[in-house]
C-alpha cells in the first residue's frame, strides 16, 4: 500500500494566529536587520529609563536560535507574531484570524537593575494590517484573565498604546507595553520584580518607541 505524505504547503502565511507548520529555523545566526527595520527603529536604552543598556544574546539550543554578535536579529515574521500572542489562560478564548506582518526584528536590552528586557517590531504591508493585528493582540490580552498558566492584568489602554502585567505560573512578571503607529507594531516587555507598579514607566516609554519605530 502507497505511505501517505505530508506535504508541507507552499502559500504565504495569512493568519499569525495560527501557529507555523514549521518552527523557525535555529542553524545560523540571524541577520541584525529585517528588511527595512534596523536598530535605528528601537529606542536607545536610555529613552527606555536610566541606566538600561543594550544586550549581545548569545543565543544558544536552549532559546532557540544562534547568537549573532549584535543585539538586534531578525524574526520570522510569522513565528514572532504568533508567539507574541498570550497562551495559557483561563480566560475566555478569542478566535479570529490575524495579518501576519512583512518583517519582524527583535532587540535586547538590561534594565538598570540586569533585568532582562525585549522589544519586538512587526512591520505590516498597510496600516490597517497593523491596526487590526494590534486589535486583535489588545483583545487576547484583555481577555487572558488570571489563575491560568499565564495571568494578565491591564494597567492601562490609550487609543494606540497599552501596558499590562503578563505573569507566569511559578515564573517571573513582565510589563507589556504594546503601541501602533504606522504599519508597525511594537511590543515592549520587561521583567520587573515589581511590575504592577510600572505604569508610569510604561507611560513614559510610549513617546521613545512612537519616535523610530515606523521611520
Amino acid at each position: 500500500m502507497p505511505v501517505p505524505t505530508n506535504t508541507l504547503s507552499t502559500a504565504e502565511p495569512t493568519d499569525a494566529a495560527v501557529p507555523p507548520e514549521l518552527p523557525e529555523e535555529a542553524t545560523a545566526p540571524p541577520p541584525a536587520t529585517a528588511g527595512p527595520l534596523t536598530a535605528g527603529n528601537l529606542p536607545a536604552p536610555d529613552k527606555l529609563g536610566a541606566g538600561w543598556k543594550t544586550y549581545t544574546d548569545p543565543g544558544g539550543a536552549e532559546v532557540g536560535f544562534v547568537g549573532n554578535n549584535t543585539w538586534t536579529r531578525r524574526r520570522n515574521a510569522h513565528q514572532a507574531s504568533y508567539e507574541a500572542l498570550p497562551s495559557g489562560c483561563a480566560g475566555r478564548e478569542v478566535t479570529g484570524s490575524l495579518p501576519v506582518p512583512t518583517y519582524a526584528l527583535t532587540g535586547s536590552y538590561r534594565t538598570a537593575d540586569a533585568q532582562p528586557a525585549t522589544a519586538l517590531l512587526l512591520r505590516f504591508a498597510t496600516p490597517d494590517a497593523a491596526e487590526k493585528y494590534y486589535d486583535g493582540y489588545a483583545a487576547r490580552m484583555k481577555a487572558c484573565g488570571t489563575g491560568g498558566d499565564l495571568s494578565v492584568r491591564e494597567l492601562w489602554t490609550d487609543e494606540h498604546a497599552a501596558a499590562s502585567v503578563r505573569s507566569y505560573a511559578g515564573a517571573e512578571s513582565y510589563v507589556d507595553v504594546s503601541v501602533v503607529k504606522g504599519s508597525t507594531v511594537a511590543l515592549l516587555a520587561a521583567t520587573s520584580g515589581d511590575a504592577a507598579e510600572q505604569s508610569g514607566w510604561a507611560r513614559s516609554v510610549v513617546p521613545a518607541l512612537e519616535a523610530v519605530i515606523d521611520q
